[in-house]
């Protein structure tokens, strides 16, 4: 007698009722399994530790690929890739390790495998002639892909609001943040990671700015993304964006880069990232969004979509 987990017994029900579905409808059966045949929409890959990691494919183009910050997942990106997308290029998102959709590893949640991921659905998608995009960690992310795995694949990068080259402070950075900061950053999200993440909307978007234009459904958008995620990777992936130097990575990258970042960015302060980072990457360019926050890429969408464009266009 074969015994089957809950969980494979409902993915076996589950690619039954698809096959049913294309039969009914006069399809192959193979056409019902977008993942298997590469086809467009949304997906996983496994990586060489087992771990699934989830992405959506949509359009046809030259590629573009999305790297989210942390807590988030890939559907922080939703309005740049429908813009790119109806403008021609096809777009794609992965949920880091942890994070989203993907598996939620107890190990692994580091940015040399964070980067090794990013390597596997790359080459499985065999993306060429790419465009690279990271907020935040997700700027760390591609940054170290590159230092890691190189550019052969890949024709430009972007990086918003993004943490290299080192955000915690130390003798030879003396103008990072304090490791106090990321204690904290630890602690609340240990003890009430769901207040926690609710509170951190407001620095993040510049909510508690005078004048602030609040969003309670950007608000709620950002607490749900957080809490589909797994706290030991969260809590693991702290280090990964604050105490991480990719000083090494950037000296390695050899294709146009932009930085975009906010001059009121109360997360990643300018001052310790992209003023340092531009300075280090050869063949840069660094626009600075005068009084704007870490969440520009939702705040001020329409410029930041319009720059990008121009940026994968020039």
């Amino acid at each position: 007698m074969t015994h089957h987990s809950p969980l494979a017994t409902r993915r076996e029900i589950l690619v039954a009722g698809i096959g049913a579905v294309a039969a009914a409808a006069g399809l192959p059966a193979a056409a019902a399994s977008p993942a298997k045949r590469g086809i467009q929409g949304s997906g996983s890959v496994t990586t060489k530790d087992g771990t699934p990691i989830f992405y959506k494919d949509w359009g046809k183009g030259q590629p573009v690929l999305f790297s989210h910050g942390w807590p988030l997942t890939a559907d922080a990106w939703d309005a740049q890739m429908v813009f790119l997308g109806q403008k021609g290029y096809r777009v794609i998102a992965h949920d880091r390790r942890s994070h989203g959709r993907s598996g939620q590893t107890w190990d692994g949640n580091d940015m040399d495998t964070y980067a090794d991921d990013l390597q596997t659905l790359i080459e499985t998608l065999d993306l060429k002639n790419l465009i690279l995009v990271g907020h935040s960690t997700g700027g760390g992310e591609i940054t170290h892909y590159m230092g890691r795995h190189g550019t052969k694949r890949v024709a430009k990068a972007v990086l918003v609001g993004a943490v290299p080259p080192l955000m915690l402070k130390t003798a030879a950075n003396p103008g990072g943040l304090p490791l106090a900061v990321f204690d904290g950053i630890r602690k609340g999200t240990y003890d009430d990671r769901s207040q926690f993440f609710r509170d951190l909307t407001m620095p993040f978007y510049g909510y508690n700015r005078p004048g602030a234009k609040v969003s309670e459904g950007v608000r709620q958008s950002f607490w749900l993304q957080g809490m589909m995620g797994g706290i030991k990777g969260q809590l693991d992936c702290i280090h990964e964006f604050s105490a991480v130097d990719y000083t090494p990575d950037l000296q390695k990258i050899d294709v146009p880069t932009l930085f975009i970042h906010g001059d009121d960015d109360q997360i990643v302060p300018i001052g310790a990232s992209a003023l340092l980072a531009a300075k280090i990457v050869k063949n840069s360019t660094l626009k600075v969004y005068k009084g704007a926050d870490h969440g520009l890429t939702v705040t001020h969408q329409d410029r930041f979509n319009a720059d990008l464009l121009d940026f994968i266009k020039s």
